[in-house]
């Protein structure tokens, strides 16, 4: 048996799959889990009471995570000229045009989020089969097409994240790292519930959240009592 294995084996031992789970309850389980060479992520998946297959129910948006993703993103900026010098001196990782773009073409994406300024997405669109599966495609709603480069790079290093329903109607995000606080993990994750709940489909009917899991990048997924997701509403 792998050491991987055994190390589900162990955790799943650790979770009741009938059971609801206070939120506080599943972080700690998580922390107690079997440890990793490496600080994993706490995922959360909230399935919410939309019908996918409808346009107008999708639902997608960002928020700016209060205590950060624990994350160093790698940011890419496609622009040309002075944007180009803007971005570099705002902290982008990697900032040009055409010579990015051609990388991109070619399967590169070592990047965590794409900005680009709107004069250039005509030719980031055609990027389209390459960043679209991998959710880089940079649009004027999540403000990754901007003129003000900065401000964008800046928010995107403080944490902000971007979320949206799969064809399923589930949204799925990392909100932290298990090294953090659970105060920490609880904050972020309040933040994201109530930013989902603000941009509720005005004709979607009945329960919103439908389903709430907890899980890291390597440890159980536990279900979280719905009513963690009242809290979190009421609380902010």
């Amino acid at each position: 048996m792998s050491r991987s294995s055994k190390r589900r084996r162990e955790m799943a031992k650790q979770v009741d799959s009938t059971k609801l789970y206070a939120l506080n309850d599943a972080i700690d389980i998580l922390k107690a889990a079997p440890g990793t060479k490496f600080d994993q992520s706490v995922e959360v998946a909230l399935r919410l009471g939309i019908d996918s297959r409808k346009s107008d129910q999708n639902v997608r948006g960002t928020v700016s995570l209060p205590k950060g993703t624990g994350k160093k993103l790698i940011v890419l900026v496609i622009a040309k000229g002075d944007k180009v010098k803007e971005a570099e001196r705002a902290g982008a990782d990697f900032a040009g045009s055409d010579d990015f773009i051609e990388k991109i073409n070619s399967g590169w994406t070592e990047f965590d989020a794409l900005i680009t300024t709107p004069d250039m997405m005509r030719e980031v669109g055609k990027l389209g089969k390459v960043l679209g599966p991998r959710g880089l495609m940079p649009t004027p709603k999540a403000g990754t097409v901007t003129t003000d480069i900065a401000k964008a790079i800046q928010e995107i290093k403080a944490g902000k994240i971007e979320f949206k329903t799969d064809r399923y109607g589930i949204v799925n995000c990392a909100v932290g790292k298990l090294s953090f606080a659970n105060e920490s993990i609880g904050e972020n994750i309040r933040t994201l519930v109530n930013a989902i709940q603000r941009v509720k489909p005005s004709t979607a009917k009945g329960q919103y959240f439908v389903a709430f899991h907890l899980s890291s990048t390597m440890g159980p997924g536990m279900k979280i009592d719905p009513r963690e997701i009242e809290i979190a509403l009421k609380g902010q």
